[in-house]
């Protein structure tokens, strides 16, 4: 093979292994195109798919509140996918599930996806988060939904910190505040000096001459 033959080889072959890495960058809902967490589970059951779970306690592992399930679910149906429940296997704790609107259901729409965890977002809160996984565990967690059915991973168990922070529990505990109202002082309680009615030496009393004064008069 010629030399110019063998520089067109390698130059075409250049051409298609990029075509591949960008297609392949745009292709789906993969790693670089939806950002993905450090540390997070994913899975793909049916239709359905979900990236990103985590469960997020509170910051500090000895801080009382709830923690929550975080996760990114994708519809890849042409039916919309109720989310019915989210549990904890192994664990006696209940997982609360409110839409991004604060009531009704969980809906994921076809082709479309849901955020759980985060401010404006669907939630799944754990409320009695003592009885999850401590941080640096692996939970697993069930997601249950209307046609997909219980679609199971384990999820990494992440304080509410660093990248964590905007996901965590919306109740975190806050530091007790110092209180700054006054306290009288003894000396302000006081009664003051020469008060009417007050008994002392500096009562005025006639004396005898005047007394015997007047009476002559």
């Amino acid at each position: 093979m010629s030399r110019s033959l063998r520089h067109g080889a390698l130059a075409a072959t250049a051409t298609v292994l990029s075509i591949a890495s960008l297609t392949a960058c745009g292709a789906g809902n993969d790693a670089a195109t939806l950002k993905v967490r450090p540390d997070a589970a994913a899975t793909t059951i049916g239709d359905i798919s979900i990236q990103n779970a985590n469960v997020v306690t509170q910051p500090e592992l000895t801080a009382e509140g709830p923690a929550v399930v975080s996760a990114t679910l994708f519809n890849n149906g042409t039916k919309p996918q109720t989310l019915e429940a989210v549990t904890l296997p192994g664990s006696s704790a209940s997982v609360q599930l409110h839409a991004a609107e604060g009531a009704g259901q969980v809906v994921v729409p076809a082709g479309g996806s849901v955020v759980l965890g985060g401010k404006g977002n669907a939630s799944a809160v754990i409320e009695n988060a003592r009885e999850a996984a401590k941080a640096g565990n692996v939970q697993s967690v069930v997601f249950k939904f209307s046609s997909a059915g219980e679609i199971p991973l384990g999820a990494f168990v992440v304080p509410a910190k660093s990248y964590f922070t905007g996901f965590g529990p919306s109740t975190l505990p806050v530091a007790p505040q110092k209180s700054t109202e006054a306290k009288p002082t003894n000396s302000a309680s006081g009664t003051p000096a020469g008060a009417p009615g007050e008994s002392g030496s500096d009562e005025v009393t006639p004396s005898d001459a005047a007394s015997a004064s007047a009476e002559s008069h």
